[in-house]
């Protein structure tokens, strides 16, 4: 079901919120947020943290406006919070948990937007007392520099799984802004992205171009990929549509670049493993074949 906008604008509850990893996802949930009046701290790295407690999250869109949002930062948890969003990428999740220790997250809630699927049995298994609640986001967003976020999408949609506690946090998301489902099954939330974004962004970073010329110079290999996977999230509970996944690709702008590609570019470790690694063992898993994807992983892998 959708949220409309009455969270703290509308006088419901204030939430603290942490936000781990206030790059270009994580720094613009945090300046929502933190707009609507909610209590948030960002978990970062020194200079990161000093940024942010010296400027606030310096925010460009034109969806929300351009501004200067305060918020707390910190490098560690360490006070008691009612939701952490998880906003890093797969490749840095492991060092980035230090930032919250379990027993200062105790029963919170705990909302992955991680790309993929499988980290979500990672943070089950390091915070057991907490309420996993698996989330996907669409939306382009970029860190251009420490606190500093540029919100190119006309979108910014979130999908969260339903959970005890969601239907607070998606009321606050609702409210600053976002268009904002709150689900059931988590299998449908996580594979229901994958199927679109696996395609996306190995496609984009293997021809490194963009979405307009993938679609017109690599229409074959696009929707061999987007069936492939389509496949595995229909075995692992998805939709699988794989005939809206090709709509949805051939309604972007022709210069929609993934961010899979933005960091081959930039030569920043790819999410490779979480993407495309995970569709192909759950394609292993199910006994379907998935020869597109492979070849595409693993030139990617050699590259």
């Amino acid at each position: 079901m959708s949220a409309g906008r009455v969270g703290a604008a509308a006088g419901g509850a204030l939430l603290r919120v942490a936000v781990l990893g206030p790059g270009g996802v994580g720094g613009l949930l945090a300046a929502l947020l933190a707009g609507d009046g909610h209590e948030v701290v960002c978990l970062a790295g020194a200079g990161t943290a000093s940024a942010l407690r010296e400027h606030g999250v310096r925010l460009t869109s034109a969806r929300f406006g351009d501004r200067a949002q305060p918020v707390a930062a910190a490098e560690v948890l360490d006070r008691p919070v009612d939701a952490c969003l998880v906003a890093v990428k797969a490749t840095s999740l492991q060092a980035a948990l230090q930032r919250v220790p379990a027993p200062v997250l105790d029963g919170a809630l705990l909302v992955p937007l991680l790309n993929g699927v499988e980290h979500v049995a990672v943070l089950r298994e390091r915070y057991p007392a907490a309420t996993v609640a698996p989330a996907a986001i669409r939306v382009e967003s970029t860190r251009t520099a420490p606190g500093q976020v540029h919100h190119a999408s006309p979108f910014a949609s979130l999908d969260l799984t339903a959970a005890p506690g969601v239907e607070r946090l998606a009321r606050a998301l609702g409210s600053a802004g976002l268009d904002v489902r709150v689900r059931e099954g988590e299998a449908a939330v996580l594979w229901d992205k994958l199927a679109f974004l696996a395609p996306l962004a190995l496609l984009t970073t293997h021809a490194a171009a963009p979405a307009g010329e993938v679609r017109q110079r690599r229409r074959e290999d696009l929707v061999a990929v987007v069936e492939e996977v389509a496949a595995v999230a229909r075995a692992e509970g998805g939709a699988g549509d794989a005939a809206g996944v090709l709509r949805t690709f051939d309604a972007l702008p022709a210069t929609t670049r993934s961010s899979m590609q933005r960091d081959a570019e930039a030569g920043r470790p790819l999410e490779l493993d979480a993407l495309g690694g995970a569709v192909l063992r759950a394609a292993a898993r199910h006994g379907l074949a998935a020869p597109v994807t492979a070849r595409l992983v693993a030139d990617l892998e050699r590259r």
